[in-house]
């Protein structure tokens, strides 16, 4: 039989009829962009999302319909120095994949690794800490209002990070979390909360979990400005976290001042090295 002359010798028509293709490889695609022009990362039925132009930049140079799944989702306006997504393709070249994704995809995603993976990882259940940051300024500035939220009044730095460090002995955050959503569950394990100052007037909340919850970060920020400004004391903040409502806590602050910058995964998952750091991606502003 000609048309087996690629099957071992002795093998028989049956085996080869239904001997099966090489599995498909499980890839992660880590990235950058500028939330500002997109509702969010998460494909939106009536809106332009991260996602849907990832999806459509990874199906056109695969020359399939390719989905992707991503490590968390992030609102509208809100942007990531760090991103996750995995999906699968056949083997391919992972440099090449990441050079010609960065050609078609538009100036605010940037790629900067596709990375293969062991079968089984997960983008967003495989991840075990995030981490956000929060950037605030006081003064005027032309450039930093673009990616920074103003405020009128300096708060009080070392009364909100007193606060901040009482949220690492936390675990139901059902205050900071957005109402009537599918969340199965508001536990988290904090970290990382506190200030940091930048410049004079220029500060940066940092905070890292396992997990977060829609809108939690603007919500837990917006509440420490409450703290800040003293119109919350630091019991009444207790109180806050405490009686598990939302509309106990503060407002939620602008999403274009939060930036998700790290996703960490365990080196187990990669199957060609290391995990990488965010800081091997592009600076935060």
């Amino acid at each position: 039989m000609s048309g087996l002359s690629d099957v071992d010798e002795g093998a028989t028509t049956l085996q080869v009829l239904f001997k099966t293709a090489d599995p498909m490889k499980r890839y992660f695609l880590f990235f950058s962009y500028d939330g500002t022009a997109y509702h969010g990362w998460q494909v939106q039925p009536n809106a332009v999302s991260v996602q849907q132009r990832v999806n459509e930049a990874l199906s056109t140079l695969l020359r399939r319909p390719v989905e992707t799944v991503g490590a968390g989702r992030t609102d509208t306006g809100v942007h990531a120095r760090m991103m996750a997504a995995h999906f699968d393709a056949d083997a391919l070249d992972v440099a090449w994949l990441a050079d010609r994704l960065n050609r078609i995809l538009p100036p605010d995603i940037a790629v900067h690794a596709v990375r293969e993976m062991h079968d089984g990882a997960h983008a967003r259940f495989g991840a075990v800490a995030r981490t956000y940051h929060y950037y605030v300024y006081t003064g005027k500035s032309p450039f930093l209002r673009h990616y920074a939220a103003r405020l009128f009044f300096r708060p009080d730095y070392e009364l909100m990070n007193r606060a901040a460090a009482e949220l690492l002995a936390v675990s139901d955050f059902t205050s900071f979390s957005k109402l009537h959503t599918d969340t199965r569950t508001n536990f988290c394990r904090l970290s990382r909360a506190r200030w940091v100052s930048l410049a004079p007037d220029y500060w940066r909340f940092e905070i890292t979990a396992d997990r977060f919850l829609r809108n939690m970060v603007r919500a837990v920020v917006g509440t420490l400005l409450d703290v800040g400004h003293h119109r919350l004391t630091l019991d009444g903040f207790r109180r806050v976290v405490d009686c598990r409502d939302r509309c106990a806590a503060g407002d939620s602050v602008p999403a274009n001042a939060l930036f998700l910058v790290d996703v960490r995964y365990p080196d187990a998952l990669f199957a060609d090295g290391p995990a990488p750091a965010a800081e091997d991606f592009c600076p935060e502003p």
